[in-house]
């Protein structure tokens, strides 16, 4: 039996979907909108893009755009997809004003925001805009401060949001992040093989399990890279996970393997 046929893991709840993130990097943001329309068009089912201020990788002064700002264009620009951060960094908004902007996209996209958050990695960021980088228990600690505050702010926003906000959080730390996801979150994003995420679900599942959630009521996301469908889905989606994202970077976005993914979510859903 595999883990998505489990009595105890029934992620097969969840129908198979596929992302794209388009990293903000190394292109004009004319790019990055018409390739999120072209996305939008081959049948993506979310757009995601990252929550830094620099590249990620190529030349480390190359173009970069912002984050939520973006977010709030594509919710204009889009009609159908879900849009999100992949993940947006906690570190750098005060949590109240962070629930605000994203139940304002929320609004804008009519119901379309998925809030991706997560504790925050990339040290250039920090240093540069000031803000303090500290540990990596301390990153999470204050996420997990900053979580009960974000979901207290949607209640008393005026208007609240179109719909209970989907809360996607990434990282597979076993022992923090693993228990944020099963407190908090709606969807897991993680990475590495099948082997290395069916390990991640039975942990998480343990954690739901100790404060008495659900594991079925989680999405599970993974990043697959630059991995074919033939290579990697059905590994991946024999132990569970159902959101499967690709990325794409600038200045010359290609979407084909976004196109197999597509054409692989179909197949499997219409079965």
């Amino acid at each position: 039996m595999t883990a998505s046929e489990s009595t105890d893991r029934p992620y097969g709840a969840f129908p198979v979907r596929i992302g794209l993130q388009v990293q903000p990097q190394h292109a004009q943001y004319a790019d990055i909108r018409r390739t999120v329309a072209a996305a939008e068009e081959i049948g993506v089912d979310v757009v995601f893009n990252w929550d830094h201020f620099y590249p990620l990788s190529g030349e480390p002064e190359g173009l970069h755009f912002e984050c939520w700002t973006m977010l709030a264009a594509w919710a204009e620009a889009t009609e159908r997809v879900e849009i999100g951060a992949l993940v947006t960094c906690n570190s750098y908004r005060n949590p109240d004003l962070l629930a605000d902007m994203a139940r304002t996209v929320d609004h804008i996209s009519d119901g379309r925001l998925i809030f991706g958050i997560g504790s925050g990695w990339f040290e250039k960021d920090y240093d540069e805009y000031g803000y303090e980088f500290g540990t990596a228990g301390g990153r999470l600690d204050a996420l997990g401060e900053a979580l009960p505050r974000i979901e207290q702010r949607w209640t008393k926003l005026n208007p609240k949001p179109t719909r209970d906000i989907p809360v996607l959080i990434g990282g597979g730390g076993e022992k923090k992040t693993l228990k944020l996801v099963a407190q908090h979150a709606n969807i897991w994003h993680g990475f590495g093989d099948a082997e290395t995420i069916a390990h991640k679900h039975a942990v998480l599942d343990e954690h739901c399990k100790t404060i008495g959630r659900d594991p079925g009521e989680i999405e599970r996301s993974v990043a697959v890279g630059d991995k074919r469908p033939e290579e990697t889905g059905k590994q991946l989606l024999d132990v569970g996970t159902r959101l499967f994202t690709v990325h794409a970077g600038g200045p010359d976005y290609d979407l084909g393997l976004l196109r197999e993914w597509v054409t692989w979510r179909d197949e499997v859903n219409a079965k």
